[in-house]
């Protein structure tokens, strides 16, 4: 059995049946002390700036690997000027990114960056034909 009073300290007895010997513990420390809950909130702020930076990281690397399949599932299009090294810068960012799962949030941008430009080079010549 066990009593948590309104100063929440918690008291617990236990009794065994077949001996019929009986213990209690009481065990104060039900409350935070003001150091305990300022240190607990700095390291929750802390974390917040680390978890939207590994989130910022996740979501661009996301982002690259989506484009470079999508652009993989468009090199079937036969208008495309330089499907060759379409096909070669994507097979390239795939590799890496298989290879690179920590890289910088900024990495993973200069990649998408790259691979734009030779996508945009191919499709805008897909215009011009």
């Amino acid at each position: 059995m066990f009593v948590i009073d309104a100063n929440g300290i918690l008291n617990v007895f236990a009794t065994d049946k077949t001996t019929g010997k009986s213990n209690h513990i009481t065990i104060t420390k039900g409350r935070l002390s003001k150091e305990e809950i300022e240190r607990m909130v700095s390291d929750a702020k802390k974390y917040k700036a680390e978890d939207e930076a590994e989130a910022a990281r996740i979501q661009a690397k996301s982002g690259l690997k989506s484009y470079a399949y999508k652009l993989r599932s468009s090199l079937t299009d036969e208008k495309l000027a330089d499907k060759a090294k379409l096909e070669s810068a994507v097979d390239y960012v795939i590799a890496w990114l298989e290879n690179s799962q920590r890289a910088s949030k900024e990495e993973y941008e200069e990649r998408q960056k790259e691979l734009e430009g030779v996508a945009t080079s191919a499709h805008l010549q897909i215009c011009w034909y």
